[in-house]
């Protein structure tokens, strides 16, 4: 019995010792040094794709006040920042919205402000309005995280701007055990489903495409192979524990029933 608890002590300390993870296989942005600039290659803005939720808000000051109303079906200015309004122009599948007299606009790939120029100048030019302000937001903007220590997360992004590190902060950070290189951002992009694996400890990561995150996009982490292999000694080691304190009751409570005789 002595012999068997030492074993699984011995096995115990193998598995936690080839287990151990590094500072460098965990460590956000490692590679970066002081006063290190980082040349950012695009400016960190959503786009428009299909199945957008739109809020926009016609505002107009003055006698203009009543032109606006016509441009305005889904309720008030005031309405636009509630969380819990979803009403709005959806976006079709080609990329367009139908938007009051001004009928159909192709939205697709255009960022919040342009939208909110080009409804501007289609307004004067029209003639509808003379000094119009056009308010544009997202209302669907979410990112999903999977692979976290609860399953997943879904992020409710409220200003519209989201980065990959953001994203992870927001769903709790990565534990020890988590793979950084192997964080896949999956991506709509033309009807295909796009994959691309970001790591957090380089610097490097600023320039990717997918460094700021669009509505939709699905975040998958994965945990080292170890990680699992010491879950399982952990669980068989418990089991095992178990087993043995088993085994060594019903022993000492046969030698004093046989000493008895």
């Amino acid at each position: 019995m002595k012999r068997i608890k030492l074993l699984l002590i011995m096995i115990g300390l193998i598995v936690a010792a080839s287990s151990c993870v590094t500072p460098k296989e965990v460590n956000y942005l490692s590679d970066i040094t002081p006063g290190n600039n980082i040349p950012l290659n695009d400016k960190f803005e959503a786009v428009i794709t299909p199945y957008d939720q739109l809020r926009i808000a016609v505002i107009g000051s003055g006698s203009e006040k009543e032109l606006a109303e016509p441009f305005n079906p889904f309720g008030s200015v005031q309405n636009m920042g509630a969380n819990n309004n979803r009403v709005g122009y959806l976006v079709d599948v080609n990329g367009d919205i139908q938007f009051p007299t001004l009928g159909t606009l192709h939205v697709q790939g255009l960022t919040r402000l342009q939208l909110q120029d080009t409804i501007t100048q289609k307004l004067v030019s029209g003639g509808y309005m003379n000094d119009p302000m056009v308010d544009v937001r997202f209302s669907n903007f979410r990112v999903f995280v999977l692979g976290t220590a609860d399953g997943g997360k879904v992020l409710d992004i409220s200003n519209e701007r989201c980065t990959f590190l953001e994203a992870l902060a927001m769903a709790g950070g990565l534990s020890q055990y988590t793979r950084r290189d192997k964080i896949a951002v999956i991506r709509e992009i033309d009807g295909e489903m796009v994959t691309r694996y970001l790591d957090p400890r380089s610097a490097d990561v600023f320039n990717d495409p997918f460094f700021l995150l669009q509505q939709n996009d699905i975040i998958v982490t994965q945990s080292f192979n170890r990680f699992y292999t010491q879950d399982f000694f952990n669980t068989s080691l418990s089991v095992f524990s178990t087993v043995i304190s088993l085994v060594s009751s019903v022993s000492l409570v046969y030698l004093m029933l046989t000493g008895r005789n």
